[in-house]
């Protein structure tokens, strides 16, 4: 099956393609998706067709100019095409477009990569000192940024080739690497979701028991609970509302505790730096900057429009990037020499609590926030991946997703949280490399080379070809490689 994607030739009134007629359209071709999306394009209206006494045919083939994507290929020559938007974004009830907001989507990803990562980074980097740390910070989220990129590449492709938005990880690695790659992506991108889940709710629920003096599982419950119920009721302008006052309150605390505990800053120590200890805390920065989670739902809210997903991700990781460079001058900045040389590691956290009694409620505040923030993005991520990995109705908003992204976290983290701790270090280590290193750039190979992609080519995302993905595949299997051979030799 093929479906058109077509637009009117800009005039002087015209400079914007757009995929919607204002007038009744000829012709048109309608497809319901996912998250109330329908995707369309613009035919010759009625009133132009009336008035002229030039047949159809002419109208359709001198007036537009159409863009195929087909489900597979239909020749051997490939064209790239630039295009606005690549669908649009329907209300249900009113049937009226909501455009997804650029700036919401901001602030998703900088959600999302604000979590608890931020909180272990001190701890892993104060071996490497803080020049090393930055650079290894610096290296991890360009190549973050560019595995995301690759994603949305990939994404906005297979929604044009399928027809359909809301397009996950599972329905790119089948597109693109087949049965294997859905097995990779499928069990790697839910280990890595469930750990990081189970860690935040344990440290979420922790931090509100002391706040409210009331029993650990409740805390646990009310927290996945209102803020599961957020991200399902929740519309998109609702979610990106609450989620950028969140924002707002982490860059609120995050100064205040900046401000607070620089007063005792050594500015000697910020001059350390051990590269050979860079290596070991790799896993974790990487896992600091995870955000591809929620890259296929910020293609769809944002209808495939490639400039606004690469703005997305880009200021909505260097965000993040400027908050982890500055938290961690001043965590290690505040450790005294022979605190950061001793056999056992300190947690700068714990050691910033005892220092001040005004620290303390900042630092569970940042806390609280930072992951607020990020649970909310790995919960729409997850629920997004499960709804399209059990195949549900596109369009149909069902709870089971949401339960079985809630639910498992919330018991397992009641159980024994310090198992999944463990196991996110493991993740960290593998799962994301894997998922959101190797992955994305195997997908977008196959997108871009394999004999069997479409002939429509939209524009890439990261430039440098073979090299660029190969530099990345081989970047991330050296890492993985050297953690292997490490923990052999540990052994």
């Amino acid at each position: 099956m093929a479906f058109d994607f077509a637009s009117q030739i800009p005039t002087q009134k015209e400079e914007e393609m757009s995929l919607f007629s204002s007038s009744f359209p000829v012709a048109a071709i309608s497809i319901s998706s996912r998250n109330n999306s329908q995707l369309s394009h613009i035919s010759p209206t009625y009133h132009q067709l009336k008035s002229s006494t030039k047949p159809l045919e002419y109208h359709l083939h001198s007036h537009l100019r159409v863009v195929k994507c087909f489900s597979r290929r239909q020749s051997t020559e490939q064209q790239e095409f630039q295009f606005q938007r690549l669908f649009s974004n329907l209300n249900k009830a009113t049937l009226k477009r909501e455009s997804g907001s650029l700036s919401s989507s901001i602030l998703l990803v900088v959600g999302t990569t604000v979590g608890a990562g931020i909180l272990a980074i001190p701890a892993v980097t104060q071996e490497s000192g803080f020049l090393a740390s930055a650079v290894a910070c610096i290296l991890c989220w360009i190549f973050m940024v560019v595995t995301g990129l690759l994603i949305a590449e990939v994404n906005v492709n297979t929604m044009c080739e399928l027809g359909s938005g809301g397009v996950s990880l599972v329905s790119m690695a089948k597109r693109t690497l087949g049965t294997v790659g859905v097995q990779i992506a499928c069990w790697s991108y839910i280990f890595i979701h469930y750990t990081v889940l189970v860690a935040y709710v344990a440290r979420s629920s922790d931090i509100l028991a002391n706040f409210l003096c009331i029993p650990l599982w409740e805390c646990a419950a009310l927290f996945s609970l209102v803020l599961g119920s957020l991200c399902y009721f929740g519309s998109q302008r609702i979610i990106g509302a609450i989620n950028g006052a969140l924002v707002v309150g982490i860059i609120i605390s995050f100064t205040a505790l900046v401000v607070v505990a620089s007063g005792d800053l050594h500015w000697n120590a910020l001059l350390k730096a051990n590269f050979e200890a860079v290596p070991m805390s790799i896993p974790i920065i990487a896992l600091s900057f995870v955000y591809q989670n929620v890259v296929p739902v910020i293609c769809t809210n944002l209808e495939g429009n490639l400039s606004k997903v690469r703005t997305a991700i880009i200021l909505g990781t260097a965000i993040p990037l400027g908050l982890f460079l500055v938290w961690n001058a001043v965590i290690l900045g505040s450790i005294t020499g022979h605190e950061m040389g001793s056999d056992q590691i300190i947690d700068p956290l714990q050691q910033l609590r005892s220092s001040s009694g005004l620290v303390g409620p900042i630092i569970e505040l940042f806390s609280f926030l930072a992951i607020a923030t990020s649970y909310i993005g790995f919960v729409l991520g997850l629920s997004d991946f499960l709804a399209d990995l059990l195949k549900l109705p596109a369009g149909e908003s069902s709870p089971q997703p949401y339960l079985l992204t809630l639910i498992p976290p919330l018991i397992l983290s009641l159980i024994d949280p310090e198992i999944f701790f463990k196991a996110l270090d493991f993740a960290g280590t593998y799962g994301v490399l894997m998922l959101f290193g190797i992955l994305p750039a195997a997908m977008c190979w196959s997108d871009r080379y394999s004999n069997s992609s479409p002939s429509v080519k939209l524009p890439q995302l990261v430039p440098g070809g073979r090299i660029t993905l190969s530099l990345v595949m081989g970047g991330a299997g050296c890492i993985i490689l050297s953690e292997i051979l490490g923990n052999i030799n540990h052994t």
